[in-house]
């Protein structure tokens, strides 16, 4: 059998979840290597360098590097120019259009969807809240083509025979917007690389790229009320409006190394979190410290984190229900007066459930199902694993 894994794109500021997911498959499937476009290979830093990746025109646009999501109107068809005839098994990794790869008949099709494309469904409004794009006469023309990005990501589902999801939250969603089924794998995290530690300091902590929808600004606001300490780990569009917001109790580092993370995040005494999340692999990591979470109670996190008001015996955290300040302040005034009843052996133990091994030994086993079901079958799109 011969491979390919389709990847959105591939640079040096991508060290997401989703990267991970396409480290770990290379490590076990011979597949060759594509993307919208490639910085990884050149990359003396990276695991990639030196490998062979195939791309698409997007690759010489002005300042792809810095992200090609500013040529979103062009994405589509970028994509569909990757010319995978010569492989009999496509997997894709995708969170925007790495799905959207034209294949053939007896081409075998497996996508792990991180979620369904953001900006065209979810977060349409508050991406145009937020963007100039989003104004006047341009705001009409970015609309019209949202419009025919969600047509074209509905239609490109089809290219698909099975969906992974990454928890339940992403295949509830998958049904929504493509009204396909699918088989939750939790992504791979790499607990190993963070050292369980009981003694914790009188800190909370919260790590996050300072975009619109990971919410900083609220949990800022919520530590200016509350007047506990705060550690902020982080980059991103946002830095200097949470740094104008920010009182003295609260501490901006800005972004910073993994081994620094590392060291908060072992060290403090609960990761706070804000946003909904598909997945959502920060909390996971935090627990991984035996560190507790104070949460969002939505998305990926009603999967990864326990209350410990429902789990008495086994509890890592504490949700709240409202992405407000009002609702997180009251999160974690209630942390303050049960928190110790939270143990960090069981953090550790919730933290053990994502490892990488099992995701692989996952992800193998059902690559394995799909191509067993496939013989001999026209039409495997109807075929459910759930």
């Amino acid at each position: 059998m011969k491979y390919a894994l389709v990847h959105e794109w591939l640079t040096p500021k991508a060290t997401g979840g989703s990267e991970l997911v396409v480290k770990d498959i290379l490590g076990h499937i011979n597949a060759d290597l594509y993307a919208l476009i490639d910085f990884e290979s050149t990359n003396p830093q990276s695991y990639l360098y030196g490998r062979q990746i195939g791309t698409t025109f997007l690759q010489n646009f002005p300042k792809a590097r810095n992200g090609v999501q500013k040529y979103l109107p062009l994405l589509p068809l970028a994509i569909e120019q990757l010319d995978l005839r010569d492989y009999d098994i496509i997997l894709s990794s995708s969170h925007a259009v790495a799905k959207g790869v034209i294949t053939r008949p007896h081409q075998l099709h497996i996508c792990y969807c991180h979620t369904p494309m953001r900006y065209a469904w979810d977060l349409t409004f508050d991406y145009l809240q937020d963007s100039r794009a989003g104004q006047g006469v341009l705001g009409i023309l970015t609309r019209y083509l949202l419009h025919r990005l969600r047509q074209w990501d509905v239609i490109s589902s089809n290219q698909v025979d099975y969906f992974i999801a990454n928890s339940q939250h992403t295949a509830r969603r998958i049904w929504r917007c493509y009204r396909r089924s699918s088989k939750v794998i939790y992504p791979p995290v790499d607990i190993d690389r963070f050292s369980f530690q009981t003694q914790k300091e009188d800190f909370y902590l919260t790590v996050s790229r300072l975009v619109s929808y990971k919410k900083i600004p609220l949990i800022v606001e919520a530590f200016n009320q509350l007047g506990l300490p705060l550690v902020l780990i982080g980059d991103g569009p946002q830095l200097e409006l949470v740094r104008q917001m920010a009182k003295s109790n609260i501490t901006i580092l800005g972004g910073q190394p993994n081994s620094v993370v590392e060291q908060y995040m072992s060290r403090s005494k609960a990761f706070v979190y804000a946003a909904c999340e598909d997945f959502g692999i920060a909390p996971v990591e935090a627990q991984a410290c035996g560190t507790p979470v104070i949460a969002l109670g939505t998305g990926g996190a009603l999967e990864t984190v326990k209350d410990i008001r429902k789990f008495t015996k086994n509890g890592t955290g504490i949700l709240f229900e409202q992405q407000t300040v009002e609702s997180l302040v009251k999160a974690v005034e209630t942390f303050c007066e049960i928190g110790h009843q939270i143990k960090p052996d069981n953090c550790r133990l919730q933290a053990t459930r994502f490892t990488p091994k099992i995701f692989i030994s996952s992800y193998l086993a059902f690559l394995d199902d799909c191509r067993l079901s496939s013989v001999g079958k026209s039409s495997p799109n109807k075929i459910s694993f759930l």
